[in-house]
């Protein structure tokens, strides 16, 4: 392995859709209030498609926004990752039609599916790729569109869930600085907690599983809050570990943003303020695999972090997964191969 450089994220881009359904939209349709959701979540709204509008769309838009930050063009590009539970349809891959969108005639592309600890699993997989020196510059991308699987008769997952897309260039930079290490893990045995049924080869769309609403979010809310609660404190106790930084270092945190009581949770293992902890999630709701980019975006934009922190990054999500990211934040790549 090259220990002559490290691997970075050098550009970010995040794109929302217009469209803000508000908690008291769902009072319209629901049985549930304002209050009911805010008390529970520390959701007020979340972003919502149009019908029109698939994940490669969003995901287009986040990707050109981080290439621009990155100052490189898309012939630039090697790989393109894109991590998404709602890709636009089983084949051709999500990354594949980005790749058309942006013109990066020279990149290969897959999608990777980790639900929200997508982009987190993505990140890791992008680095290696770096660190081999397999591929030099990748574009990783978390992108959703669960408002259409979500059942909206359903206020335990409707309230829940947005749309969105955030994406990262990666890079070489300078030895020592940009991702320190990674931690990911998974518990296929709690897999039932969470899940999308439909759609797949277990149960492909017909009209009894349309019937049987299988093609909507399915969650067992109580189990996965608890496991939430106890694996990202863990997830990012460990990434630090692994990188021999003491928690008195760690500059700031940008969590999955699931729910307020989850991220207060992490915060409180780190021995972290509030102040020090990324949260958007009162104005998009859970985003999934876009959740983490998309915070990382908006807190770099706003100055909240600044070269040389250390910044941490932690996910939890279907499967069930989670992951952790250790970063000394350096967006100056090394120019000479």
């Amino acid at each position: 392995m090259n220990n002559r450089f490290s691997v970075g994220i050098i550009g970010t881009g995040s794109y929302l859709p217009e469209k803000i359904v508000s908690n008291k939209d769902l009072e319209k349709i629901m049985d549930t209030s304002h209050e009911w959701i805010k008390s529970r979540t520390g959701i007020s709204s979340r972003r919502v498609v149009d019908s029109e509008m698939a994940t490669s769309d969003l995901a287009t838009r986040a990707a050109k926004k981080a290439m621009e930050d990155a100052e490189i063009t898309p012939e630039e590009l090697d790989l393109i990752i894109v991590a998404t539970a709602t890709p636009d349809m089983a084949f051709p891959s999500t990354a594949c039609i980005v790749q058309e969108n942006i013109g990066a005639i020279n990149a290969a592309a897959f999608d990777i599916e980790a639900a929200c600890t997508g982009f987190i699993y993505a990140l890791t997989i992008g680095e290696q790729f770096i660190k081999t020196g397999f591929y030099q510059k990748i574009l990783i991308i978390g992108a959703e569109v669960l408002t259409k699987v979500i059942d909206w008769e359903d206020r335990n997952t409707a309230v829940l869930f947005g749309d969105g897309a955030g994406a990262v260039v990666l890079d070489r930079v300078e030895s020592g600085k940009g991702i320190l290490s990674s931690y990911l893990g998974s518990d296929g045995r709690d897999g039932n907690l969470l899940t999308l049924p439909g759609g797949g080869s277990r149960y492909p769309a017909n009209y009894k599983t349309i019937d049987d609403k299988l093609h909507y979010i399915k969650m067992q809310g109580n189990e996965v809050f608890k496991f939430a609660v106890r694996i990202m404190g863990n997830a990012a106790l460990k990434v630090l570990d692994k990188s021999n930084i003491k928690l008195e270092d760690v500059d700031y945190l940008v969590p999955h943003q699931a729910n307020i009581r989850i991220i207060e949770a992490a915060a409180k293992r780190l021995k972290l303020p509030m102040e020090k902890v990324y949260v958007n999630l009162d104005e998009y709701g859970n985003i999934s695999a876009a959740s983490v980019p998309v915070a990382l975006d908006e807190a770099v934009k706003k100055g909240f972090i600044k070269e040389e922190d250390i910044v941490v990054l932690v996910a939890f999500g279907a499967g069930l997964t989670w992951g952790s990211t250790a970063i000394k934040w350096c967006k100056k790549r090394i120019v000479k191969r």
